[in-house]
This record gives C-alpha cells, structure tokens and sequence, in this order.
C-alpha cells in the first residue's frame, strides 16, 4: 500500500472540525479515490481547552501552528484559520517554503496574497490549492480552471456571498426591513456578530477577485473591485422589484475587455426569467460564459462545515492523486504567475444597461421635476416611474424609477446633479438591473 498522506490541520472551528469528521467517516471511500490513505496527524487552534464536540486524542497538538509546515511528519498543511494577513499567511509562507503543499479556505488571503504565495509554490513546485475560498461545497474553481479550459471565458459573475442571499430571501418573503431580518440572521447564526464584511459586500468581493483571474487569466486586483453592500436595501425596494418583474440579489460580475478588467459587488435587480432569481436562502451560484460552451451554471451550498470540508478533502484527493504518479503540479491560477496579465481597472461609465434609481424625497411641490429635470440634463431616458405614499411620521415620500437603456455615465451624471439638494433625505440608491 502506498504511503498515507500526511495532513496538518490549522483551525479547529466549525469547518475544521468538519474535516475531520468527513475524512474520518469517508475513510475508506476517500482512500479508493486517492489511492492511498488521507490522515490527520496533528492539529493546531488558537484555544486548545475549548470544547468541539469531537475526540482529538488521536491527533498531536502543536501549539504555534506556524511550525506545522516545518514539521517532518506533515506533507500538506490545511490552513482554516482566516484573515488575510497574521497567523494564516505566516503559516502559509513557511508551509510553502519547506516545500510543503497548502490547502486554504480563506479567500481573504487569497485575494490579497494570493499572487506571491502562488509564485513560491511554482518555485517549490508545490501545490497551493483553494477550492473552499470560492462558494463553499460548489467545485466552481476546477470547473473553471479544468472543465472549461478551453474556452475564452466572457463574463463570470453570480451570488457569492450566503448571508446576503439569506436575508434579502427573507426580506422577500416576508415584507420585513434590512435590520429587522440582519438581527434574526444573527440570533439564528447565519449572520456574524459583526456582519459588516458579508453585508458590505467585502466577501463577495474577494471572491470575484479570485475568479476574475482565474477566468480571464488576469493578476488579482482585490482594489480593483468596486464595492457596495444590501444595507441601504428596503422593505419597498424589495417590493417595487418585485412588482417590476424582478428580485434583489447582490451579485458580482466581471468581465475583460479593451478597456480592462471590471469588477462590481453591487445588488442588482434579477429578471424572474434569469437562473439566479431562483438562487434562494443561504445558497451561492455562480454563472461563467464561455465563448464555445455558452452559460455555465454552478450552484449549491456556499458555506457550512459539510460544503466547505467538501471542497478541502477534494483538494486532498487531487494532492494524494499527483503525488502518486509524480503528476506536474497544477498552477494555482491556470498559468504560471509571469503569464497573468496586468490588466487596467475599466472604467463603467461606458458600459449599457439600465437602472433602478429609489429616492427618498421630502413631500412638497417640484420634487418631481427637479429630479426629471436632473435626468434630463443628464440624458437619461425614463421607462417607468412609480410615486409611493408617505412613509411613517418622517414625511418621507418614495420616488422609484427604471431607466431605458443608457451609458453608466448618463445616471452617474444625474446623481451628481442631484447632490446636495434639499429635496431628498437621502442619498439616491442606483441599481442596475442584470442583462440576462
């Protein structure tokens, strides 16, 4: 029998734990599939005394768990811990560095380093795979970068981001405001305490970062993606879409062109007709246009210790696989790190569509055609406009529209004539609507 693959684990929380589990109840399964055995020989967390619900007796404690990479009885190195910077990417270097091949769920630290650690492992000529960084359970990076490979991918875009997609679900079904549903997603533990990197948009974005390059063989350019989260969304806007022939989901999109690389998290309005209208609950999809294969539909769980753990054990699988029949290690992104281009930020302005404008205007005389006036002016051309009564004692009235179909620049030159008016209460709300 061949040798066992030696694992090292980082990070015992749910989905480290998970781990465990499936590689031990899938023992012999997994061992078929690899062709040799997928042990965990030693494990590393931050709080050694805290309970899991999980025996690990079996395994050795090593309590700096930068060591693991260094340690002699440890050929792969699982990193869960997250946060892109700190003990995960001090791990991840010396794990890489002692040639060892590293496994990480932790997009953040992709999307930010991903580019130096990918070309250490090319120097090492060790694996550096990711799978779990990208919609948990759904194996979207080896379809990309394996099951469409010969395709010029055009477009890669969809819902990344779980928590969103839960509480704009509810919202939905429920007539319920952002921050009524946000505290019920937290007290059910969908939420995180501090939510901020999910409702802002700030995950969903590093996982388009990662997928960009991989579909279009482009550097990671995190910076590059312009980000907005679902907290400005309300009970209304949910409704008016609806009423429209749409739902609210906060999509990423990227494509590359002759200007560049765009990149966008932002809450689009889906057409009911569109696949990811039906994308409900915590669910991730992601969607990918290839030149020859067309649309691309990946969907399933995005998160969760069984989807996740999934997704690192598959890595696993293909490091046993490799080494076995001493394989050429796959490049983390496709192609070598020298190869990806260094793509320009392209500018939206240029890009056609059309919008959703919401305002929230005081209820006196001429609102209306100051806000017509600005459109104008602008030359942007109106397709529908809806006038909602009076929301509570503020006053407030809602003043919805949809745009005809128009450059970017036109609504962004609308917005800034509209600035510092004394009519609106609040800042405009602009979402475009997803060309299916």
């Amino acid at each position: 029998m061949a040798e066992p693959l030696k694992i090292a684990l980082a990070g015992l929380g749910t989905v480290g734990v998970g781990v465990i589990r499936l590689v031990e109840a899938n023992k012999a399964l997994i061992e078929r599939r690899a062709g040799r055995p997928i042990v965990i020989t030693v494990v590393s967390a931050r709080d050694r005394t805290r309970a899991r619900g999980i025996d690990l007796s079996p395994y050795a404690w090593e309590d700096d768990m930068v060591i693991l990479g260094e340690r002699p009885d440890v050929d792969v190195v699982v990193e869960m811990v997250g946060g892109s910077d700190g003990p995960a990417l001090a791990l991840a270097r010396t794990t890489i560095e002692a040639g060892k091949a590293l496994v990480t769920a932790n997009k953040a630290m992709i999307a930010h380093h991903g580019l130096e650690l990918a070309a250490k492992a090319e120097a090492q000529k060790v694996a550096l795979k990711f799978e779990a960084a990208v919609a948990g359970g759904i194996p979207v990076i080896k379809g990309l970068r394996e099951g469409a490979a010969a395709n010029a991918i055009e477009r890669v875009y969809g819902i990344l981001n779980g928590t969103c997609n839960y509480i704009l679900t509810v919202m939905e079904d429920t007539g319920r405001d952002f921050a009524d549903v946000l505290a019920e997603a937290q007290a059910k533990g969908y939420a995180e305490a501090d939510p901020a990197f999910d409702i802002e948009g700030i995950d969903a974005a590093h996982k388009l970062s990662i997928l960009a390059a991989i579909s279009f063989g482009s550097r990671l350019d995190f910076a590059g993606v312009a980000t907005s989260g679902i907290t400005r969304l309300r009970a209304a806007d949910i409704a008016q879409a609806d009423a429209l022939g749409y739902v609210i989901r906060l999509i990423g999109i990227a494509d590359a062109g002759p200007e560049g690389l765009f990149q966008r998290v932002q809450p689009h309005l889906v057409p009911f007709d569109h696949p990811l209208a039906h994308v409900d609950g915590a669910t991730n999809a992601v969607v990918a246009e290839g030149n020859f294969s067309g649309r691309l539909l990946f969907q399933g769980a995005g998160a969760g210790d069984g989807p996740t753990a999934s997704a690192v054990v598959a890595d696993l699988i293909d490091i046993a696989r490799s080494a076995l029949t001493g394989g050429e290690v796959a490049n983390a992104f496709s192609v070598p790190v020298s190869e990806l281009e260094a793509m320009p930020t392209a500018p939206s302005g240029h890009r056609l569509g059309r919008a959703y404008l919401r305002f929230m205007v005081k209820d006196r005389p001429g609102v209306l055609a100051e806000i017509a006036a600005a459109l104008r002016d602008a030359d942007v051309s109106i397709e529908s406009l809806i006038q909602k009564g009076r929301a509570g004692d503020a006053g407030e009235v809602m003043v919805a529209l949809v745009t005809h179909e128009g450059p970017e620049s036109a609504v962004d030159e609308a917005m800034r004539l509209l600035e510092g008016s004394e009519s609106l209460s609040e800042p405009p709300l602009v979402l475009h609507i997803l060309n299916a």
